[in-house]
């Protein structure tokens, strides 16, 4: 029997415009499984095999810090965008599982409890500096390290265009310069809040003076020591200090001279790169 209830003519006739087809299902093609733990990082400064540290702040902080604690044969990746990682971030570490072939996705912040379990010895309560004293200055310097040579390395890039703004301005994926700025810069008011601020709000010559004094205090510090703060081994801060010093020197000349006065910078970034390169390899 017939249904009470029909289709009008007029919308059958635009249904038909949309016919449901059925496809035969995808096959999944064989999934190589995770053979060795790997980074994924943002790229290399050039495409030479043997180059494996990021010219990323970030990612190369998280390869010193796996490097210098001792771990080798970890495997990276520079094909993978930022849109694909965690939280829309790298790096992402790879790690092999047992019985799944797709492995575990671990953001940044859970490499240091990976290391300590490859390793077996957690850090201890000082983190690796040889006393509480300079636990407490290490954070000192990192806030140093991150917030004015960070805005110094940031004001030195060359502005980016108007488009690539407009397209950035939603991402996240780039620490702004008003973000490390205190106290922050006031917002943009009237017509131009409609518009992604173009560039940065600072220039490079208005922290320079500070950024030099960062540069000589760094140097200063480190002495003839083998790791910062006199520590026996190398810790969290030698890691974010490296990525700062390696990114800084292979950076415009108005932040990397400031560095390459200072022999005893260029000659430990010489040697630490040396280890944390040798800690990786290709996929």
């Amino acid at each position: 029997m017939d249904s009470i209830l029909t289709v009008p003519g007029p919308i059958q006739k635009f249904f038909s415009l949309f016919p449901l087809q059925s496809h035969s299902p995808i096959t999944v093609p064989f999934k190589r499984p995770v053979q060795k733990p790997t980074l994924w990082i943002a790229p290399p400064r050039t495409f030479e095999t043997s180059d494996f540290l990021s010219t990323d702040v970030e990612c190369l902080k998280w390869q010193a810090y796996i490097a210098l604690r001792g771990l080798t044969n970890v495997a990276v990746r520079s094909d993978v965008s930022p849109e694909g990682a965690l939280g829309e971030r790298l790096p992402n570490l790879h790690v092999p599982a047992f019985g799944d072939v797709d492995g575990n996705l671990l953001a940044a912040h859970m490499i240091p409890g990976w290391v300590d379990e490859q390793l077996g010895v957690p850090v201890d309560d000082l983190e690796g500096y040889k006393d509480g004293p300079c636990k407490d200055e290490s954070r000192a310097w990192v806030s140093l390290l991150e917030g004015v040579v960070h805005t110094a390395l940031i004001t030195s890039l060359p502005l980016p265009s108007l488009f690539s703004s407009l397209m950035e301005a939603d991402s996240g994926a780039i620490r702004p310069v008003q973000a490390l700025m205190n106290p922050p810069p006031a917002p943009l008011t009237g017509i131009s809040s409609f518009i992604p601020p173009y560039g940065v709000r600072m220039t490079f010559a208005s922290i320079q003076g500070r950024y030099t004094e960062a540069i000589g205090a760094l140097s200063e510090r480190l002495g003839t020591d083998k790791w910062f703060l006199g520590s026996d081994n190398a810790t969290a801060l030698d890691a974010l200090a490296f990525a700062y010093l390696h990114v800084l020197m292979h950076g415009s000349d108005d932040v990397r001279i400031e560095v390459t006065k200072r022999v005893n910078l260029v000659t430990w970034e010489r040697r630490v790169r040396s280890q944390v390169q040798g800690a990786f390899c290709s996929v």
